[in-house]
């Protein structure tokens, strides 16, 4: 950024207050956004005055007159400027205008001899005065490029994204969607809304490594959340049967396509239920919140072509494995399953146990295969320590699914384990692996097992990445787009700067 152009529209701002002009007003009375102008135009054009505001995105001046384009929410409509219309005072404070400020604009609609449906104004008002021009083209290292087609520029000042790319609100509209349904989906099936706490004094529900924080004047440690489980099911023994929460949970994490430190989840518990029933209402959301976004059960993303109309595939895990390895994965020597994914170069750790092994032999051999939606069930007991024992197989397996489609998981669910005993055992088992160097592994939570041995029903349980959903629905391709404000690494070796876009020659050519 220049200085003297922010300098420049600094002392506009002084030269308007000369003038009598406060450039930043309290209010300005709006009777149409842009859509509803444009809406049956032709019927209102030489009609009664309408008043339009939003921010100058074109600017071209012709002498005694001048067009621009005003951009809202609803999208943009050309004003023209005449200065016998507007007056002579008024038309020297539209001179001091520059592209980025938001003005209101009063006059009759028209169409402009090319067709052009506009407003011929006959008095404005100066509603924000921009002091930091917008950006444009610009040179770095030799090379000319668009910082806002760069997606860490976009990223990271948002607020200009959405300026310069307004049709990137749509993403956000559909985002909006997606939880209006989830919401609406369980409101109907009597689920109730709660609030659980953000920070924690033990954290859970979830195998990742937390935040810390400090609390000054109880001089305690405390965690932001990973998981919204194990409040929401002490809400279960006190009777609340069927609950949800809509809510960020944080966990110290990478960063990537499908990852963000800070994300949406939705989970919900549902007293007298198992996973089966779990099933059968995650397929039932999923459709009607795709249905809601969307407007379709077919998706393009990323080049697949997702099928949400099908029924959902249901395969277990161990299946999977042995179709795409041939490793019996339940009885075959650990150090056969070892020697497999070293083979496919995979550092196994030192704390593994068979449930690990079969884990990562899902990630490495079965899951990027899994593009139409496909539950998959009936996962190790060793890395479910929620989750109830299978009824068939208690030794091995326990009652599970994740939802993967695309190759992506969008769901995790529980037959959830309401036996306190064998929670505290698995508890147990989790600060064993915790000694072997497995950080992730859950804590015991003594809160919890207190809770669970009051009486907890029989129930499922249910978590949705909605960050994720809403990407499948705006077919994009990454999670940050579907994040207002995704964390971002420190900026290296380039700082994208801000250039002017329309001191005054550029000023006709942005549009």
């Amino acid at each position: 950024m220049k200085p003297d152009l922010i300098q420049t529209r600094k002392d506009k701002v002084a030269k308007l207050r000369e003038l009598g002009v406060n450039p930043y007003p309290y209010t300005f009375l709006r009777t149409h956004t842009t859509d509803q102008l444009l809406e049956d135009f032709d019927a209102k054009v030489d009609g009664d005055p309408v008043s339009v505001a939003g921010r100058v995105m074109s600017l071209r001046p012709m002498g005694k007159a001048a067009f621009l384009h005003l951009q809202d929410p609803g999208g943009k409509i050309q004003l023209f400027f005449r200065k016998d219309d507007v007056g002579e005072e008024a038309f020297a404070i539209f001179k001091l205008l520059d592209l980025g400020d938001m003005i209101g604009a009063t006059g009759v609609p028209m169409r402009t001899r090319s067709g052009e449906p506009s407003v011929a104004v006959k008095s404005f008002e100066v509603l924000a005065k921009s002091t930091r021009p917008l950006p444009v083209v610009k040179e770095k290292d030799g090379e000319v490029f668009d910082a806002w087609t760069d997606t860490g520029a976009r990223y990271r000042r948002r607020y200009l994204d959405l300026i310069l790319n307004p049709e990137n609100r749509q993403l956000f509209e559909s985002r909006a969607k997606v939880i209006r349904s989830f919401r609406r989906s369980l409101d109907d099936e009597g689920f109730l809304e709660v609030e659980t706490p953000v920070l924690q004094a033990i954290y859970g529900g979830a195998m990742a490594r937390p935040f810390e924080t400090h609390h000054n004047v109880l001089d305690m440690k405390l965690y932001l959340r990973i998981a919204l489980e194990l409040p929401l099911k002490k809400l279960l023994v006190g009777g609340l049967e069927r609950v949800y929460e809509m809510g960020r949970v944080f966990r110290n994490e990478g960063v990537d396509r499908s990852h963000n430190p800070e994300f949406t989840m939705l989970e919900f518990y549902w007293a007298y239920a198992d996973y089966n029933n779990a099933m059968d209402l995650v397929e039932k959301m999923f459709r009607a919140a795709a249905l809601s976004s969307a407007g379709s059960l077919q998706l393009d993303w990323d080049g697949l072509q997702i099928d949400l109309e099908a029924p959902f595939g249901r395969r277990r895990m161990t299946d999977l494995i042995a179709e795409k390895t041939g490793l019996s994965v339940l009885t075959a020597p650990e150090s056969e399953l070892r020697d497999r994914l070293r083979d496919k170069g995979v550092k196994v750790k030192e704390f593994a146990t068979r449930g690990h092994l079969i884990e990562e032999l899902f990630n490495e051999f079965v899951e990027d295969d899994l593009v139409q939606p496909t539950f998959v069930i009936d996962h190790p007991r060793a890395i479910s320590p929620l989750a109830k024992v299978h009824r068939s197989e208690p030794e091995h397996l326990v009652e599970r699914f994740e939802l993967f489609i695309g190759g992506m998981e969008f769901a995790n669910a529980f037959s959830e384990l309401n036996d306190p005993m064998d929670q505290r055992e698995r508890f147990e088992e989790q600060a064993a692996q915790r000694d072997r160097g497995n950080d992730e592994a859950q804590i015991l939570d003594e809160e919890y097992l207190e809770a669970v041995e009051y009486g907890m029903p029989p129930a499922a349980g249910v978590g949705i990445g909605v960050d994720r959903f809403a990407m499948l629905a705006a077919g994009t391709h990454g999670l940050r787009d579907v994040l207002l404000f995704p964390h971002m690494r420190p900026e290296e070796g380039r700082e994208v700067e801000d250039e002017a876009a329309g001191e005054p020659d550029a000023a006709a050519d942005k549009t």
